[in-house]
């Protein structure tokens, strides 16, 4: 085995780190709104002139005092001159440059708009306080460009305001390494002026931010999740040596996991942390299931190999067992159309089946040697197993008395619990992600370095700058389309797509700034191309019948003067075929991202169906928010359909098993009816911990039948081995409760409180899921050691000859 993992090992330095986000091309052609994305592109988006430009923002803030100062002017100013001094920076400005507020202002001070940029410098310097106040009043009630560098409720009469920003545009030719040199070395000049309030939130900025949130995450949840997982070992095993030989295992199956995805080619960018956890959960519990059953079967005066030989013998086939079927539940996922599950569910199966032939020969044979080692230099190596102390074995049998005097109450009440929990599935929120505000408890904070949690101001500033300003320009706000298709000709088609686009606009989603139009649609480009074609302007006027400069008669010739008098413009908005008018075509620069998607989306809808006109005219939301929706909605419902799957083809998976090994099929069917409940539960939980679906969330549910399938089948395998051995009923349940029971319990605190541990992470995502683990973990022991028990008296009670028992000696006639 030694030289085997050499082999494994070479794997890891072939290993795939790279992205593994995104969709299959056509997983999710059969969603309607990515079909009709995808005509709208193939219609509407053959265009190769894109923006020559795109703009950085440069953000000054000073929430105590006023950043349209001459002071805080002035500091804009002297660091557009350090910002055109930075060749990186200037090899990819456009010609536009930086400008801001600041530049309006010292303009007019200069008298004049063409001034130099040393010009305006002089004479924004040489004007007083009072009359910089006077200009920047003169600059916002005059000019409009200057509420673009503003907040968005800033107001043309306010001459103070806490926050403003500079423009950087930088040219979209210079290519992608100059702009992003340009990007880093943008943030890394706004970093040395932050003391004044400038800063960035750009793509730099968001590296820096993801850096350094990893590097503190592990400094202050490993700590806690190691010396958690060491404690609990300690008390489980009470042993150090026994502690040291079951983490050498632990670490073997997480490298051996690592190395076999580097000899498959697997990716393991993103997959990287959850499989180390859970992995590792899992190799611990294996552990205690060798170790445990070892302890249990080595009598006082025997050596130690032939008792790990048994032990080892019967506790295989519960842990090949549950190998198999946890490997059903995570390959389930092989079925997703998101790279980034498949990759995860194949990497904790290659992580559980590391873990098991791990335990199943290195650390025995390794158990063997030391344990051996130790007694022949006259240090007793026997040790009680877990489950059997004088405190936590009446514990444990007292699930054993409910199961005798009251197993159908047990089931009863379970099964209504795991019903309610299965119901709030329906009300769960969904959300594409849950995004990180950058709030830290103040006592994390106060915790000694290393492990104190050093906020990073981007995720705040993020925030505030989402809350605070809108697009800097169309281009750079998100774009979201609307198709209408179907009959596009009728006299009310304009008139029903101008209304539907007032419904948005009421909602406040809309971009809504003059240097900045936040729709184009057919009626505006049809405005753009009327006011430099008088003829065309004619028809237009003539086809608009009430006056409020929407075409509502002959939309048809209409249509074709458009395109006679500009083709170019008239096929970015209206599809002609063969001379006849398929579909148009309406974009809306929305003030809104991907945070806000769940609210979003149903607006937008909401619109579009004011554009449709039943049967006859149909719109459709085509943007990546709506699309982004629908294939949430789509890997939720693909999510249930596979947790659906797994739990049959496990249920299955037992029932041959079990009739195989113990010659009862229908103990295995009992034993897989806990894994059901721990979902219900699961989702109960969720629904009581306001944790809602996300693409993250919803994966985890998926993995939860592998999480909760284990130790269901460790008691019931158990059950099974004492009765056939020729155990009573409830003496078969003692042992496997108080025996397997213990190991479990030790297995549910080091992997609950391992995982328990990551909320310390200031971040809702990571948190949901820790919370979603912890939950499966727990709800899962408790299903295996006090409502199995029940279910397994109640089909030991009714289900003639249940399992294949040896021969029980004669009872002792009584008087």
């Amino acid at each position: 085995m030694v030289l085997l993992s050499g082999v494994v090992v070479a794997g890891i330095p072939q290993l795939d780190t790279g992205s593994q986000a995104g969709a299959d091309a056509d997983a999710f052609d059969d969603v309607e709104r990515v079909q009709k994305a995808q005509y709208a592109q193939s219609q509407f988006g053959g265009s190769d002139d894109g923006p020559d430009r795109s703009f950085e923002a440069v953000y000054v803030r000073d929430d105590d005092g006023n950043v349209l100062s001459k002071s805080s002017l002035l500091a804009g100013l002297r660091y557009q001159r350090t910002i055109r001094e930075n060749e990186t920076i200037d090899a990819a400005l456009h010609d536009d440059g930086v400008t801001g507020l600041s530049n309006l202002v010292a303009k007019r001070a200069a008298g004049s708009p063409n001034a130099s940029f040393d010009e305006q410098i002089r004479a924004l310097e040489g004007a007083t306080p009072a009359e910089v106040e006077r200009l920047v009043g003169r600059t916002l009630s005059n000019d409009p460009r200057a509420l673009r560098y503003l907040p968005a409720d800033h107001g043309r009469n306010e001459t103070t305001a806490t926050d403003r920003r500079l423009l950087v545009a930088f040219d979209a030719d210079a290519g992608n390494g100059t702009v992003d040199n340009a990007t880093a070395a943008l943030y890394h000049s706004a970093s040395e002026r932050s003391a004044a309030g400038f800063f960035v939130v750009n793509s730099a900025a968001m590296r820096d931010a993801r850096s350094h949130f990893f590097g503190e995450m592990v400094e202050l949840v490993v700590p806690a999740a190691l010396a958690f997982i060491l404690v609990v070992l300690g008390f489980a095993y009470r042993d150090l040596v026994d502690v040291v030989v079951g983490m050498v295992g632990v670490a073997l199956s997480v490298v051996w996991m690592f190395g076999l995805l580097g000899w498959l080619g697997v990716a393991a960018g993103m997959t990287s942390i959850i499989p180390v956890v859970l992995v590792a959960g899992l190799s611990i519990d294996y552990g205690f299931h060798v170790f445990n059953r070892y302890r249990e079967q080595r009598g006082e005066a025997e050596a130690i190999r032939e008792p790990m030989r048994r032990g080892v013998s019967l506790v295989a086939t519960a842990l090949v067992l549950v190998t198999v079927t946890a490997a059903i539940g995570f390959l389930a996922n092989l079925s997703n159309p998101l790279p980034l599950i498949r990759d995860l569910g194949v990497s904790i199966t290659l992580g559980v089946v590391s873990a098991l032939l791990i335990f199943l020969t290195v650390v025995p044979a390794l158990k063997i040697e030391v344990d051996g080692l130790l007694e022949r230099a006259g240090i007793d190596r026997h040790k009680r197993a877990l489950g059997h102390g004088r405190y936590l074995r009446p514990a444990l049998t007292k699930a054993v008395t409910v199961a005798r005097r009251a197993a159908p109450a047990v089931l009863v009440l379970t099964l209504v619990v795991g019903s309610a929990g299965g119901v709030a599935w329906a009300d769960l929120d969904e959300e594409s992600y849950q995004q990180n505000d950058g709030v830290v408890a103040e006592w994390k904070q106060e915790l000694p370095d290393p492990i104190g949690w050093d906020p990073h101001p981007v995720p705040e500033r993020s925030q505030h700058v989402d809350e605070v300003y809108q697009p800097a320009s169309a281009e750079a706000a998100t774009q979201e389309p609307i198709l209408i298709e179907g009959e596009v000709t009728s006299d009310d088609t304009l008139e029903d797509l101008r209304r539907g686009v007032d419904y948005i606009d009421e909602q406040g989603l809309v971009v809504d700034r003059a240097d900045t139009p936040g729709v184009r649609s057919p009626v505006t480009a049809m405005q753009s191309v009327a006011a430099r074609n008088d003829s065309f302007a004619a028809v237009l006027d003539d086809a608009d019948t009430d006056g409020d400069g929407v075409p509502d008669r002959n939309l048809e010739g209409v249509y074709d003067a458009f395109y006679a008098a500009d083709s170019e413009v008239a096929s970015s908005v209206i599809e002609r075929d063969d001379g006849e008018y398929e579909s148009l075509l309406v974009t809306l620069s929305l003030d809104a991202d991907y945070a806000d998607a769940s609210d979003v989306v149903p607006e937008l809808a909401e619109g579009a169906d004011r554009m449709a006109d039943g049967d006859d005219r149909t719109a459709t939301v085509v943007g990546n928010l709506a699309v982004n929706d629908a294939v949430l909605g789509e890997v939720v419902g693909g999510i249930l359909t596979t947790m659906v799957l797994a739990l049959a083809a496990i249920t299955l998976t037992l029932a041959a098993v079990f009739e195989y090994m113990h010659g009862s099929a229908t103990l295995g069917l009992v034993v897989s009816v806990p894994i059901a409940l721990v979902l219900g539960l699961v989702i109960g939980g969720m629904a009581v911990l306001s944790i809602p679906l996300t693409l993250l969330t919803a994966l985890l549910m998926s993995l939860v039948i592998g999480l909760g399938v284990d130790y269901n089948i460790h008691v019931g395998d158990r059950f099974a081995d004492e009765r056939r051995a020729g155990a009573g009923t409830f003496e078969a349940l003692e042992a496997a409760v108080t025996g397997t029971g213990g190991a479990l319990l030790g297995s549910t605190l080091t992997s609950a409180g391992a995982f328990a541990t990551i909320a310390l992470v200031p971040h809702p995502q990571l948190q949901s899921f820790g919370a979603i683990v912890v939950v499966a973990m727990t709800t899962a022991f408790a299903m295996s050691v006090l409502v199995l028990p029940s279910l397994l008296t109640l089909w030991d009670r009714y289900v003639p000859a249940s399992v294949a028992t040896a021969a029980t000696p004669a009872e002792i006639p009584q008087d």
